[in-house]
């Protein structure tokens, strides 16, 4: 499952400290630092839309030319501003191709599920798994066929079909979709107000008539 990867072209950036970065930020280039495990951080920098077209591009691992090697670099981290969600810094880790690496993989849903067409709704619980592999198996996304899905059924991490290439960690017993019918909304009948009572103390008689007007003083009225 070999891929092509998306080049990135990196530069190299001697100045440091926040003042430098936003100088790069104004002309539209991003501040960027390159690691690896027993070797000297590298500070980098990207031009802005060339690292927005290959994010678009779904890509997870980026083929870069440091120091007139070709190098796979995959991208750790990206730090946006907090009011305005544009990408102010990004952190790329390298990777070695004959190095086994561990990384996130979007799970994508594909086909009608029989449970839907039956009336049910389908649940995605699991939008990613975990996998181990080579660079170069890395898969863009791994894509599952739900045709087959019934009703009061759900496919777990461990009915994936991947290739022998990777390695899955995510456990096998978390459920990836489920198919279930919709839930009834049952109406509430309003409650009925209870009726006061009077309490009256011990002993003590409601009178006659005590809400009724006294007829005396209904006829020194009339007259």
């Amino acid at each position: 499952m070999a891929q092509q990867y998306e080049q990135l072209t990196l530069t190299e950036r001697k100045e440091k400290g926040g003042r430098s970065s936003r100088i790069l930020r104004k002309n539209g280039i991003i501040p960027a630092n390159f690691y690896y495990k027993g070797e000297e951080n590298i500070n980098l920098s990207v031009i802005e839309l060339e690292l927005l077209k290959s994010l678009r591009s779904g890509h997870r691992i980026f083929e870069v030319n440091l120091k007139g090697s070709t190098q796979y670099v995959m991208l750790k981290e990206i730090q946006y501003h907090p009011v305005t969600d544009d990408i102010v810094h990004i952190d790329l880790m390298r990777i070695r191709r004959d190095e086994k690496m561990t990384i996130s993989v979007p799970l994508v849903l594909e086909g009608i599920a029989e449970g839907v067409k039956e009336g049910g709704v389908m649940m995605q619980n699991l939008n990613v798994i975990e996998i181990s592999c080579l660079p170069a198996d890395v898969p863009e996304q791994l894509a599952i066929d739900v045709s087959d899905l019934e009703l009061n059924t759900s496919l777990n991490v461990e009915d994936l079909e991947v290739s022998e290439e990777l390695e899955v960690l995510t456990s096998d017993e978390l459920t990836i979709v489920s198919c279930q019918l919709p839930k009834e909304e049952v109406e509430e009948e309003p409650e009925e107000e209870p009726e006061e009572e009077i309490e009256f103390k011990e002993g003590e008689e409601p009178e006659e008539d005590a809400d009724k007007p006294d007829s005396d003083e209904e006829n020194s009225e009339e007259s």
